[in-house]
């Protein structure tokens, strides 16, 4: 299927996108019972408040961080597009209040400037910077222009044109819009030098000379490049991607899989694409494909913190997720003996680990291993409680081994007795993916991860 031909990933990319919201996903069936957890349903409905509360109900933008000042994050915007959907499948809005606030954003990214200027514009050749102001929605400081956040904001808005499918004025102006704002997007020329899609470009500096060469979060970004209806780049990028990905072949922790550390890798993409059955030849030639790469991916997680190489405190079979999130700062500590190096934000994973727990990477693995996650999330809410679990679901990341402060305080965060290092801030790029696998592992009801006219697609990969 992928890389095949233009036109089957074309398809995919303009159906197959339809996604998350709350989807029939590409999770394994949960019994009713747990689909209706009091758990879940809780951490649902408070995770989907957050993007409803914090959003700007005029333009759509979404914070980065709260309750910290921050400016929005395009990739946030994204998850929120899904959120407003599964909240109006639930009943927590109307489908009225989630289509208003679904064709505002659009139609301020339609509209949003777009140049080579270093200042004052929100994107440029259909790409939009990773970070925007949140009244003006420009350029904030020196950001990239970001193929991979300008990815997953598409992603959003590619669902809400799936989403929003009534006869309705409204509606039908989502549509357009997003068809409008993926088609004006130029792939080929975020190709750079090549030979594979570069991670951003700078008006002062020109394209990032890193490129997505390796397994990682890109699959739909890829996917999205060679579908695109308008400026697609050459299905043979498919293959230039995939034939670095025996770099990633490892068995560490567990079943050997395509290996990335920080867990949002093995989750963004799933979102919005269910990946059942879909091999390429790489994945066909390994017989995987990339939703059983995540289940592996999930208990390599879970196999690390059990067996806890490094003796970080808190880690076991019902507390573990390592991935990109926050973290109390950059210093080194000697604790009970040892010294131990911390990080501010950064992407964890086995071999860059310093005891933080992001409850995000565990959550947003719902759909590949239930049996596994919703012991463990009950697990981690009943130790930590409210130290963890508050108003919006739980907090960012905590580090149970981190319980005095470094020379000089705390640069972030809070010490809490009995949970150690707490951040004090929500992200919406990790709340995101919480709302959507969930709504993705209950199959509820009226909205499906893809439409039926993408169906013989799939069945004939």
């Amino acid at each position: 299927m992928f890389g095949t031909t233009r036109r089957d990933v074309m398809r995919l990319a303009a159906f197959g996108l339809a996604g998350l919201g709350a989807g029939c996903a590409g999770g394994v069936p949960i019994s009713p019972a747990r689909a209706g957890s009091a758990l879940l349903d809780d951490l649902e409905q408070r995770t989907f408040r957050w993007f409803w509360d914090l959003g700007n109900p005029a333009t759509g933008l979404v914070p980065d961080r709260w309750p910290s000042k921050s400016f929005c994050s395009i990739a946030a915007v994204g998850f929120a597009l899904n959120a407003y959907a599964i909240g109006a499948e639930r009943g927590w809005i109307s489908r009225a209040q989630a289509r208003e606030r679904t064709l505002n954003t659009l139609r301020f990214f339609a509209s949003a400037p777009q140049g080579d200027a270093a200042a004052g514009m929100t994107g440029h050749r259909g790409f939009f910077y990773h970070f925007i102001d949140v009244e003006r929605g420009q350029r904030f400081e020196t950001t990239e222009l970001s193929s991979i956040d300008t990815t997953l904001l598409l992603a959003g808005i590619l669902f809400a044109g799936s989403y929003y499918r009534e006869d309705h004025p409204a509606e039908a102006e989502i549509r357009r819009l997003a068809e409008e704002i993926n088609g004006r997007v130029d792939w080929p020329w975020m190709l750079g030098s090549g030979p594979l899609v570069s991670m951003g470009w700078t008006p002062e500096h020109g394209f990032i000379e890193s490129q997505w060469d390796r397994f990682n979060e890109s699959t739909i970004l890829y996917l999205l490049a060679i579908g695109s209806p308008t400026n697609p780049i050459d299905p043979a990028v498919w293959s230039r991607w995939t034939s670095n990905f025996s770099y990633s072949w490892r068995d560490e922790w567990g079943e050997r899989h395509l290996a990335f550390p920080p867990h949002f890798g093995h989750q963004y993409s799933h979102l919005w694409v269910d990946f059942h059955g879909i091999r390429d030849p790489w994945l066909r030639a390994h017989d995987l494909d990339l939703f059983e790469n995540s289940r592996r991916a999930t208990r390599a997680q879970r196999n690390y913190a059990i067996a806890n190489p490094e003796d970080w405190a808190g880690y076991g079979a019902d507390c573990w997720g390592l991935t990109a999130c926050d973290g109390a700062g950059d210093f080194t500590m000697t604790i009970e003996g040892r010294d131990r190096q911390f990080f501010s934000y950064a992407a964890r994973g086995p071999g860059r680990d310093d005891g933080t727990i992001a409850p995000t990477a565990m959550a947003s693995s719902i759909a590949f291993e239930p049996a596994l996650v919703l012991p463990g999330l009950a697990a981690m809410k009943e130790r930590y409680g409210a130290a963890i679990y508050g108003q919006y679901g739980f907090i960012d990341p905590f580090n149970p081994t981190l319980t005095k402060a470094p020379p000089g305080g705390l640069p972030h965060g809070r010490l809490v007795p009995g949970a150690g290092w707490v951040d004090v801030d929500y992200l919406g790029i990790d709340q995101g993916p919480i709302i959507g696998m969930i709504s993705n592992s209950t199959f509820l009801p009226k909205v499906r991860l893809y439409p039926a006219q993408i169906d013989p697609v799939l069945s004939a990969s």
